[in-house]
């Protein structure tokens, strides 16, 4: 596969992981360039990990590492993807506050909350509309 490519099957890539909420910048940006073709076109196409468990993991580190905002976007398109439920994004931050810290994982709740209510009025204006 050549570079072109590569970005191509990243852009593709990123679109589905985060449900069309993330915006790439233009090709000839060097960070995004580089990420799309590692990141999203070789690391999130790999098929040994379901998406679900890539998920699981990456809110594991994301929240490890206090990133609330990032969180809040995972959990969203999480939801969006069909991998996780509302439900089960509340039990893997009561899980993960056992091993980051309960004021690490306290530092999610309000944007985890935030996300899950984006993601399903989109779902619920998705199955509305008949998409």
């Amino acid at each position: 596969m050549n570079d072109q490519e590569r970005r191509a099957l990243g852009e593709e890539t990123i679109k589905k992981v985060y449900a069309g909420d993330v915006v790439t910048a233009p090709e000839g940006y060097v960070f995004s360039d580089i990420m799309l073709k590692q990141l999203f076109a070789e690391l999130w196409t790999r098929d040994k990990l379901s998406m679900r468990d890539k998920r699981i993991l990456l809110l594991g580190i994301i929240a490890d590492k206090g990133e609330a905002e990032t969180f809040k976007i995972q959990v969203k398109a999480s939801i969006k993807n069909g991998e996780i439920d509302g439900e089960d994004a509340r039990e893997l931050l009561l899980f993960i506050a056992q091993y980051a810290g309960y004021p690490r994982a306290a530092a999610m709740l309000g944007p985890m909350e935030a996300g899950i209510a984006e993601a399903e009025e989109f779902l619920r204006n998705a199955k509305n509309s008949g998409e």
